[in-house]
């Protein structure tokens, strides 16, 4: 295991422990999210080193990479995929009505494929590869890394990058960052939609909630954390918009963790009571930011 010495947002090194969760999609171990004591950022501490992350995504639950239709979860994913890809193609072109698109950890494709039949250019990174095969099937330029795409795109930019619940994955988080920033047109939009552990679905579920999902995810973001760290890189937030179906998915699979079966009905109200008490809010389950370059 490898220990996180200083804050990924304030590099600041005392930080206290903030919950134990279990990683109930792979290893079955549990992992320690801990608190910045100077600036509150949640991160997994520690992890497991960068050569074996990978092994945490071997599993045909994880869905955006397998594309697995087994089990009733896993169906329902899928019905509701097909109707916010059109939501989000939608908000990209609120922002630009065509051009060149970077997803940066595509997965399967599946939201870069509706952009191709709408007219984008459309480029994808995907470090896995059986989910990179899936997309390379359906035509979609896509490479294993960001140095890839840099050694073979050199100078390309791009007017859309988009990070659809990406983020709280990526080891070299501010390298990401700076390579975003180079890769995106002046006037270019940056989306980045990740868990928000302030949601009432977070707070109901606790250590059972899905959204933490250790130690895949190394990061738990919430509104001020998320502004606070592209402000580093000199991104500016111009909307945020909420993903109101994820709590409703994330309900269901932390009911199963939590009672060791699934119960629809309980993760249904749930899902159905934080978006309620987000509409004053503003915490939904995961939440979708819009950056531009300041």
């Amino acid at each position: 295991m490898q220990t996180i010495t200083h804050c990924p947002l304030c590099k600041q090194s005392q930080f206290n422990s903030f919950l134990t969760c279990k990683d109930y999609t792979v290893s079955h171990k549990n992992f320690d999210i801990v608190s910045c004591q100077n600036c509150s950022f949640k991160y997994t501490n520690p992890i497991p080193p960068p050569e074996a992350l990978g092994d945490y995504y071997k599993s045909e639950e994880y869905i955006s990479h397998s594309n697995t239709n087994k089990g009733i979860i896993s169906k329902l994913y899928k019905v509701v995929r097909n109707y916010t890809l059109k939501g989000k193609m939608k908000l990209v072109q609120k922002h630009v009505s065509r051009g060149t698109i970077l997803d940066y950890g595509c997965g399967t494709g599946m939201f870069l494929n509706v952009c191709s039949r709408v007219g984008w250019t459309c480029f994808g990174i995907e470090p896995d590869s059986g989910a990179r095969k899936i997309a390379s099937e359906m035509g979609l330029k896509t490479f294993l890394s960001k140095e890839n795409l840099e050694n073979e795109c050199g100078s390309q930019r791009f007017d859309v990058i988009t990070l659809w619940h990406v983020l709280e994955h990526v080891v070299d988080l501010e390298k990401t960052l700076a390579f975003l920033k180079s890769k995106l047109n002046p006037n270019g939009v940056l989306i980045i939609a990740v868990p928000n552990y302030k949601s009432y679905d977070a707070e109901y579920y606790k250590e059972y909630w899905a959204a933490y999902d250790v130690p895949r995810h190394l990061y738990h973001f919430e509104p001020k954390t998320i502004s606070a760290l592209l402000q580093k890189h000199n991104f500016k937030l111009k909307e945020t918009l909420p993903m109101k179906f994820d709590s409703f998915y994330v309900s269901l699979l932390s009911e199963k963790y939590k009672q060791g079966k699934s119960n629809y009905l309980k993760a249904f109200l749930t899902g159905l009571k934080s978006n309620l008490r987000a509409k004053n809010t503003g915490n939904y389950s995961s939440l979708i930011y819009v950056f531009k370059m300041q």
